[in-house]
């Protein structure tokens, strides 16, 4: 994988939540989603950083509670989805899907990955073949659907599913020890699973985070990506089902794990 034109630095907020610093080459900075404003000021004074922009997911206040003071501290300017603009923080840019954001000389491209809310949005940064997936996609996981369908929600994640294999995955919880356990209930045969389950349990063990996880891998194990393989669809017994209607039962099952 060719090297990515920004730098991206994992923040670790609240009890599980991530916030990512990102860098571009002539310095211009952003940060995706604010759960909190102390620790991502700290990353920011230890680099010796300003902070340009806030790039928010979604209006859920465990990533936007931290906006008002970073932006009191910093005179940084806010981007999110214009359809959700009446939930977040008041937007100086308002994103439509497909429309590009640039930071320096890198761009990202606004995804509709609607479902865990309405109008929520990924950020995906094709040169750098790195998606911000906020409560979309997790590492062996998807957020839980609270405002939208489970269709909705697979088509959102079918989206993504589409990006280029090396694509990094940057999400918006260190959510993947919870999720592993549920992947093995589901897909116990699945030897990619295995593989990736044995790497993050010593990942959370020395206490390192579990991200950047690649589409690549989530195709190989995450269930709820996986709701299209016959693979998957016979360890639950739904040879031959719809895909959405396959997730929707895996999503089903997760919420009750």
């Amino acid at each position: 994988m060719p090297e990515a034109p920004l730098e991206i630095v994992v923040v670790p907020c609240r009890a599980d939540n991530y916030a990512y610093l990102l860098r571009a080459p002539g310095g211009e900075t952003a940060v995706i989603d604010a759960p909190d404003a102390a620790p991502i000021a700290k990353a920011l004074a230890e680099r010796g950083w300003g902070l340009d922009w806030i790039w928010l997911t979604h209006h859920h206040d465990d990533h936007v509670a931290g906006v008002p003071a970073l932006q009191a501290q910093f005179g940084c300017r806010i981007a999110g989805a214009r359809a959700d603009a009446g939930r977040l923080p008041p937007l100086d840019r308002a994103l439509d899907e497909g429309e590009t954001i640039a930071l320096g000389d890198a761009r990202a491209v606004a995804i509709d990955v609607s479902g865990h809310t309405l109008n929520h949005i990924a950020y995906h940064f094709p040169d750098a073949k790195a998606l911000f997936s906020g409560d979309s996609l997790f590492a062996l996981g998807c957020g839980r659907v609270f405002e939208g369908t489970h269709a909705m929600m697979w088509n959102s994640l079918s989206k993504l599913a589409r990006l280029d294999p090396a694509t990094t995955v940057w999400c918006g919880h260190e959510y993947t020890l919870s999720n592993l356990a549920f992947a093995r209930s589901v897909e116990p045969g699945n030897a990619a699973l295995a593989e990736q389950g044995a790497l993050i349990e010593a990942q959370r063990a020395q206490g390192a985070p579990t991200v950047p996880s690649t589409i690549g891998r989530e195709l190989a194990a995450n269930p709820f990506l996986r709701a299209k393989e016959p693979a998957l669809q016979a360890a639950i017994g739904l040879d031959g089902a719809d895909p959405a209607a396959v997730f929707s039962e895996i999503r089903r099952r997760k919420d009750a794990f």
